[in-house]
């Protein structure tokens, strides 16, 4: 039978790889090449003076 401390050893590991896993998805696609000239262009964003 499992104990309450084995179930939790268990989920912090899962949320540790679920973690990492979304950090590694937004990274892939934050540096796609794709994505470059529309980040580029937000980038830009407070610099522009339309008053």
């Amino acid at each position: 039978m499992t104990t309450l401390k084995e179930i939790g050893e268990f989920l912090a590991t899962l949320w540790t790889v679920w973690a990492v896993l979304i950090f590694l998805g937004i990274a892939f696609w934050a540096l796609r090449p794709k994505n470059r000239k529309r980040f580029e262009r937000d980038a830009k964003i407070p610099l522009n003076d339309e008053r």
